[in-house]
């Protein structure tokens, strides 16, 4: 297997907060392969932004921190590179889409400001040529009326517009990885269907790697080659697409899945998964499941599980799986 265009080890994301530090990414480590679609899913407030912004260099050092561990972009430590080198790096090899493009875009700015800002930043380009780069960049988006959406600002624009926008403005400087944080939020299921098709089609043609971060697993099935779940900051199981649906691992991937309505099979009642996610910071040593799991043991709240390595990619993190367990 080729090397990975993206590979992250360890990655450990500490942020303040009153009651103490919160380990909102705690010892995560993954790889993304050239041209693959790795989808990364969880509850609210898992940690799935946070690894994001984590690989992007984005964590604000007045909240938080990476505090340990490695990000390898085509072998290169981003945690270890120059601040001038890094932004040089971001938006022209790798870029984000980030979550809600009314509020991510600047109001007072045109699109077309927007647009070709990343294009005279990166690349060896004039006013003109980058205003008629950023004209095309508007049309392979699906927009008409590339003129006048260029003269335009956000405010006037819809939510499905914007987060086109937001695509083009990522894609701008063909980056080799797009991470895509919640790209169809807000936005209607037809719209969403549009988004998704979108970031398909332009994965495909620039060969692109892509980190998808949803809670739907809806979008997961249909777009994803591998899927990564986590919970209270930690991967708890990772798999090809199609294994993780047809043979889910952790009592947290399989509640995921039963939550999830299935057309033409009435159900009386929704199913969910019962208790609460644990406050992050009072964690200890243990599975950080234990409390909302019907198979919990008594190792299950004393010592946090290994990761297990099962056939075909498939990884887990349960004493489930363990041959030799306290009960």
């Amino acid at each position: 297997m080729n090397e990975p265009i993206l590979q992250v080890n360890h990655l450990l994301t500490q942020f303040h907060s009153e009651e103490g530090f919160v380990n909102a990414v705690n010892d995560v480590s993954f790889e993304i392969q050239e041209g693959q679609t790795v989808c990364l899913v969880g509850e609210s407030g898992c940690g799935k932004s946070a690894t994001a912004m984590s690989i992007m260099g984005l964590i604000d050092p007045a909240s938080g921190k990476v505090k340990s561990g490695e990000v390898l972009f085509k072998g290169r430590d981003l945690l270890g590179m120059k601040k001038g080198d890094l932004r040089r790096a971001r938006g022209n090899e790798f870029a984000m889409i980030f979550q809600e493009p009314m509020s991510s875009l600047n109001p007072v700015l045109t699109i077309g400001e927007q647009l070709t800002e990343p294009l005279l930043e990166h690349q060896v380009l004039t006013k003109k040529e980058a205003k008629q780069k950023a004209l095309e960049l508007i049309e392979l988006v699906g927009i008409g009326r590339g003129a006048e959406i260029f003269a335009s600002y956000p405010h006037q624009l819809s939510g499905g517009m914007l987060q086109r926008i937001m695509i083009a403005i990522a894609l701008s400087c063909n980056p080799s990885l797009l991470i895509a944080d919640e790209p169809t939020t807000a936005l209607d299921v037809t719209i969403q269907a549009q988004i998704l098709d979108l970031l398909r089609e332009l994965k495909k043609k620039r060969n692109m790697s892509m980190l998808l971060i949803t809670h739907d697993l809806g979008v997961v099935a249909e777009v994803a080659d591998y899927v990564i779940v986590m919970y209270a900051g930690k991967i708890i199981e990772q798999a090809p697409v199609i294994d993780l649906f047809t043979n889910p691992k952790h009592p947290y991937t399989k509640g995921l899945l039963k939550a999830k309505p299935v057309i033409n099979q009435r159900q009386e009642e929704l199913y969910t998964i019962p208790g609460q996610v644990p406050n992050l910071v009072e964690l200890q040593p243990s599975c950080y499941f234990s409390d909302r799991c019907k198979h919990c043991m008594r190792i299950c709240t004393e010592k946090t599980p290994p990761v297990k390595q099962l056939e075909n990619g498939h990884q887990v993190a349960c004493w489930l799986y363990e041959e030799e367990v306290m009960v």
